[in-house]
């Protein structure tokens, strides 16, 4: 493999909002915040709307989530100049 092209595979806390789930995992993501896990560890936080811990297909009840402001911002960076 050649050295440098790859991004760096590390330890992220991914914090899901809506539910208030925080859980670690192995990632490349990159991220400005940093979060002091309960190992006395610093990672990179990265926050998410939906996991597992509030994606109605595992949890099986219904969520409202804001779509609106998903669709806004899709609208704010596609629409034609």
């Amino acid at each position: 493999m050649k050295k440098g092209i790859h991004p760096e595979y590390r330890k992220v806390v991914f914090y899901d909002t809506s539910s208030d789930y925080k859980f670690v995992t192995r990632s490349t993501v990159t991220s400005d915040e940093t979060i002091e896990w309960e190992d006395g560890n610093t990672y990179p936080l990265v926050k998410v709307e939906v996991s597992s811990a509030s994606h109605p297909f595992y949890t099986g009840k219904k969520l409202y989530v804001d779509a609106a402001g998903r669709v806004e911002k899709f609208n704010r960076r596609y629409k034609k100049k």
